[in-house]
């Protein structure tokens, strides 16, 4: 074979060429026939449908876009005030929330102690704080008002962590009857006037007012910010103890972003406009008409202006999402979708002129009209011109062209049909595909036939060596299955694990991420009254981590038993760790020796997990404790230990970093707030019920997303 540029001479390329080129010669004989009565025929039906053609296209064309336009439109509108639902509806969870986390403060206020809150200091602008405003009058020196200033001081961290995750909160506050009010934003100089604090008409604010009329959570009307004046709308939840109110909370939501979008909806063909409960404008890009923002009072029901199509279109807007209608409006008509924001008692409008949605299908039937009248030119000169060359040259070209197509074929397919009947072999049995004197064209049928050769041979060895792999890989199945039952027999795993005891109700559960883990819990008598509790979990993954949770927790254990003090324990294992760590694993601990006659409990951190406590007939909460550095990190580490006690009726869990940072397949971790909710969803239970709720509740979240590290959990309860 010789290979001309991208031809090949005397291959099978060549020869399939010259089929084809021959086969094609013969359908074009045929069909420029066919072609050139038809061309005349055309030609002749083409000016005369050309006007039905162009009606029944501007029909098709004009209700297909008014479909989708109305699919889009109804789409947008649904998606756009879902997204503003959703926000304001987080905002109200984060309000109960701490509506709720005040009551609790309230009904325990005889055993929570107290924390100052200071008036607001410019100098920490930029940083979120509780400060402390009041009305004009109130002596907050007064005994009663500082005591409740203090007990209610005690909501500053959630009231930070809600501030500053919530995007376009102004700020949450908590506020009192007489005329006191804890405020957290990052904004204290906003406070002053001339150098002078500001006063908070607490109980003369709209929202304070209306969130007493409702008695419930609820959303104000639009108002400027007393501070900055920015447009907000104020989320309000009342607090009540036995039918008496103990306070307001709520949080400012600004809406510059919400503004700023509805402006900028105008870029496109249309428009979004909101409009509150009161079916007035709020926000729209338009400044005048009907759908204009205007100044309260100017701003007109838009229910009332004596359109009824608009009325009762908005009036269903308000209660459902709606499919496109179009109505008549300052004497244009308007193609428009509505669905509401149902936690503010708003809804959403998207408006787009009729006429801009026809503008397309008017452009198609232009263009249709162009290409229409140019085809009927090409057509007719290029009828007479062919028709010439293709008689001619027809008749000369079919004899040929019908021989060599029979002569060709048959050279071509004699060969393919015999390699065809011996890979039908192969599929009998017969794995060996060797090569045949009928196979020895010269051309690709040879390449194809030495190439089958090689891959029979192939085939041959890689089934061989699969079968090797296979054994191995059995063979290391056996001692993992092997390895994790030595781990877990390492760990305490019979429950109840001191059955003659009545004082202590225990139990612990372990899964590791791969076969074997790192993560490790230990509980022991170190004699009758004392109870030792370790929860660990070693870097890495795999064997390596096995190897090392195994020799950390010997020493551990073993070193417990030698000494009463949390922290020499941990220094002791650091330094034997440290010794010989040429690796560099580390491993975090959370040790501690509790006394089960009282309770009392002296722990020790080294750069593990918070422990969550719950004291009798309360909630799981965070301890946060004093952590250390890790075990292994470096030699002379110096530990601290602390104390604390497990009340009869409560409980502690213990839990490693694979239960908070579990995640799905959106890649949202599980956290600690999903944690202490499933703790708290069974509070009075027994560890091993604790246990099984946390489980599923980690379950149910990750789904069917791969588990990445260690789940690690061990309960404590003293009945």
């Amino acid at each position: 074979m010789r290979k001309i540029r991208n031809l090949v001479i005397g291959g099978l390329q060549q020869k399939i060429f010259n089929l084809v080129l021959f086969t094609i010669i013969i359908i074009m004989t045929f069909y420029t026939i066919m072609g050139i009565y038809q061309i005349r025929r055309i030609a002749g039906l083409l000016e005369e449908s050309s006007g039905e053609q162009q009606a029944a296209i501007t029909g098709t064309a004009n209700e297909i876009m008014l479909q989708t336009a109305a699919e889009t439109l109804t789409h947008n509108t649904d998606l756009e005030s879902y997204i503003a639902d959703s926000f304001f509806i987080s905002v109200a969870g984060e309000v109960r929330t701490l509506g709720d986390h005040a009551l609790s403060i309230y009904e325990y206020r005889d055993s929570i102690p107290g924390v100052p809150v200071s008036r607001p200091d410019p100098s920490m602008d930029g940083t979120a704080q509780m400060q402390l405003i009041t009305d004009d009058g109130v002596n907050t020196e007064d005994p009663a008002a500082a005591a409740e200033i203090g007990l209610f001081g005690n909501m500053e961290s959630l009231m930070k962590a809600t501030f500053n995750n919530m995007h376009d909160l102004g700020s949450c506050f908590i506020a009192f009857p007489d005329g006191v009010m804890l405020i957290t934003d990052a904004d204290p100089s906003g406070k002053y006037e001339d150098g002078k604090l500001m006063p908070m008409p607490v109980t003369e604010r709209h929202w304070y007012k209306k969130a007493l009329e409702t008695g419930d959570l609820c959303f104000s009307q639009l108002e400027q910010d007393l501070f900055t004046g920015r447009i907000e709308t104020v989320c309000t939840y009342p607090v009540y103890s036995d039918g008496q109110l103990i306070a307001v909370v709520g949080a400012d939501i600004f809406l510059d972003g919400m503004a700023e979008a509805v402006n900028a909806s105008a870029e496109n063909a249309g428009f979004v406009c909101i409009l509150n409960s009161d079916g007035k404008v709020i926000f729209s890009p338009e400044t005048e008409g009907t759908f204009a923002a205007v100044t309260s009072e100017d701003s007109r029901d838009l229910r009332t202006l004596g359109n009824d199509a608009l009325a009762s279109f908005i009036d269903r807007s308000y209660r459902e999402k709606t499919e496109m209608v179009t109505i008549e409006v300052d004497g244009k008509r308007m193609c428009m979708a509505g669905a509401p924001i149902a936690s503010t008692g708003w809804c959403l409008l998207t408006l787009v002129e009729e006429s801009i949605l026809q503008q397309p299908a008017e452009a198609l039937v232009s263009n249709y009209n162009g290409i229409l009248e140019a085809a009927e030119a090409k057509v007719a000169g290029s009828v007479s011109r062919s028709q010439f060359a293709i008689l001619s040259s027809l008749l000369a070209v079919m004899v040929l062209a019908m021989g060599s197509a029979l002569a060709l074929a048959r050279k071509i397919v004699s060969p393919l049909n015999r390699m065809t009947e011996r890979l039908k072999e192969l599929k009998q049995g017969d794995s060996s595909f060797t090569m045949e004197d009928t196979f020895k064209t010269g051309d690709e049928i040879q390449i194809l036939a030495e190439t089958f050769a090689d891959l029979s041979s192939r085939i041959r060895s890689y089934i061989a060596h699969i079968t090797e792999i296979t054994a191995e890989k059995q063979r290391i199945g056996t001692e993992l299955a092997l390895a994790q039952k030595i781990q877990t027999d390492m760990l305490p795993n019979i429950f109840p694990p001191f059955p003659e005891r009545d004082d202590m109700d225990i139990y612990a559960y372990m899964k590791p991420a791969k076969e074997v883990g790192g993560d490790f819990y230990d509980f022991f008598l170190i004699d009758e009254d004392h109870l030792a509790l370790v929860m660990a979990d070693v870097s890495g993954k795999g064997i390596p981590a096995a190897l090392f949770m195994m020799m950390s927790k010997i020493l551990l254990n073993t070193n417990t038993m030698l000494s009463s003090s949390p922290k020499d324990i941990l220094e002791k294992v650091n330094e034997q760790i440290c010794r010989n760590n040429d690796e560099e694993m580390f491993v975090t601990v959370w040790l501690s020796i509790l006394t089960l006659s009282t309770g009392h409990m002296v722990a020790a951190n080294a750069g593990h997990e918070y422990p969550i406590l719950r004291k009798p007939g309360g909630e799981f909460e965070i301890f946060k404790d004093k952590h250390g550095f890790v075990i292994g990190g470096f030699e002379g580490t110096r530990y601290r230990e602390y104390e604390m006690t497990l009340e009869k009726g409560g409980t502690l869990f213990l839990y490693t970093d694979g239960v908070a940072e579990a995640t799905n397949e959106d890649d949202e971790l599980f956290g600690t707030d999903r944690m202490l909710e499933a703790l708290n969803s069974e509070p009075d239970a027994d560890a091993y019920r604790i246990l099984v709720n946390m489980n599923k509740a980690v379950n149910d979240f990750v789904g069917d997303a791969p588990q990445f590290d260690d789940l690690t959990m061990l309960a404590i309860r003293r009945p």
